[in-house]
């Protein structure tokens, strides 16, 4: 039988898994004892060579329970690591147990595993839970509104469901909006060949600049801009360069609004007719 040995020493873990562990060769003196007798020596003598063997022969709850809660968490939470805090709770448990209680430890450690699995969930969790606590009540009452009315809730509704308004909604309705994170290592989809795609395998980064883009995009910006006059060629950069309106053009060249739009439509119908131009020169040679 595999040993599984649990301990605390400086507010670090030393553990050994039974799928790590080392078959130890030997029988244990402990495995000829009845349920209740093992209960009543380790509550006699507190050993921990006995604790270690209760804990190995429970160790199929940690297990249990850490699959449940993981089956409800994102594929990059190992279990292995969910299975580790529940040791914790594990060992907690078999030192609280009392058969006076006429309660099967089975029934009396699940509490305490699945709490020592959610606290070190929590722990990693970078929003605090009074947000979540918030969040939660938003959204329900926000979808209760919404199930109701047939329609999307507005903020007004909400707050009276709530009972909240003013700054007290705001500050409610802010927390509900709480940025999310995403690990890169979180899978993204299934590609064709079996393998996961993970995020880190098909995110954006648009910090990166494509060179040769970069240098099709300046060559346009010349074709285009070639022949104009300096009003019509920041007409075309700041309305397709810098995404600003017809309206903030005419502010910054001190034109109104429907000038501008004249000029661009002037400026459209000669770039057509020279591409169309340009067309025929290369269809011909």
């Amino acid at each position: 039988m595999s040993a599984v040995k649990t301990t605390i020493r400086g507010g670090h873990r030393n553990r050994f898994i039974a799928r790590h562990a080392e078959p130890s060769g030997k029988p244990s003196p402990f495995d000829k004892l009845a349920v209740n007798d093992l209960w009543k020596k380790y509550k006699k003598e507190r050993s921990e060579a006995l604790r270690n063997f209760l804990m190995e022969k429970y160790l199929h709850l940690v297990r249990f329970n850490a699959e449940r809660i993981h089956t409800r968490l994102p594929d990059e939470v190992d279990v292995e690591d969910l299975m580790s805090a529940g040791l914790f709770g594990l060992m907690d448990a078999i030192d609280s147990f009392d058969l006076a209680r006429k309660v099967k430890f089975e029934t009396f450690s699940a509490n305490r595993i699945r709490g020592a699995i959610l606290d070190e969930l929590r722990s990693m969790d970078w929003v605090p839970r009074l947000v979540r606590h918030r969040t939660a009540k938003f959204e329900q009452a926000r979808q209760q509104i919404e199930m109701e009315a047939g329609r999307p809730a507005t903020d007004h509704e909400v707050g009276q469901r709530l009972g909240l308004q003013g700054e007290e909604f705001d500050k409610v309705k802010r927390d509900s909006s709480a940025v999310g994170t995403r690990s890169l290592n979180q899978r993204a989809f299934n590609s064709d060949g079996g393998r996961d795609v993970r995020e880190i395998d098909v995110v954006k980064d648009d910090s990166q600049v494509n060179p040769l883009g970069d240098l099709q995009r300046r060559d346009m910006k010349e074709l285009i801009t070639k022949g104009l006059s300096r009003a019509e060629r920041l007409i075309v950069i700041l309305y397709y360069y810098e995404n600003m309106t017809m309206k903030e053009i005419g502010a910054t060249l001190d034109l109104s609004e429907s000038r501008v739009s004249q000029m661009h439509s002037s400026i459209l119908a000669r770039l057509k007719a020279q591409l169309q131009h340009r067309m025929k020169e290369l269809e011909e040679e």
